[in-house]
């Protein structure tokens, strides 16, 4: 996959900052760079470093959750996808970033579209993308990531 550095800058860049708790657009309770505490709480570790987090966390603590959570869900596809470790690093990224949105299990509701991926199939794999929900409601994010899956590269101006 890309390197951390990288795939923060971009997860910013989709998700946006906050420092205080705030409810997304699906009502859950997040903080940080898209850190969903319902499904994902604090580890007691990140705890320790987020303190008394209902009055706001630093920008520091931030990246530092947001960091634990790329660590954790690149784990979880390592797992459940087959053919991760075939996938270039952007492709691997253009999954990460679905699942940080989605969750890992909403992503793997992508069947066609990882089927096209498994057989390397980029066009279709993209289209895929593009036809859902997930498209609709987040439109820019979902032409870069359906780009990335196309082309192998990171565009911002798509």
């Amino acid at each position: 996959m890309i390197d951390q550095y990288e795939a923060c800058q971009r997860l910013l860049l989709h998700e946006g900052m906050r420092l205080q708790a705030y409810r997304c657009p699906a009502g859950r309770l997040t903080i940080g760079i898209g850190r969903n505490l319902e499904a994902n709480p604090l580890t007691k570790e990140e705890g320790k470093v987020a303190g008394d987090w209902q009055h706001g966390i630093t920008r520091e603590c931030a990246f530092y959750l947001l960091r634990h959570d790329i660590e954790r869900i690149e784990k979880e596809l390592r797992a459940k996808i087959s053919f991760w470790n075939r996938l270039d690093d952007e492709r691997q990224y253009a999954l990460l970033d679905m699942a940080f949105n989605l969750g890992v299990s909403g992503l793997l509701k992508f069947k066609k579209m990882l089927a096209w991926l498994w057989i390397g199939d980029w066009a279709q794999a993209a289209l895929e993308c593009l036809d859902s929900r997930y498209a609709r409601t987040n439109i820019r994010r979902a032409k870069r990531i359906a780009f990335l899956l196309k082309t192998g590269k990171w565009c911002v101006n798509v």
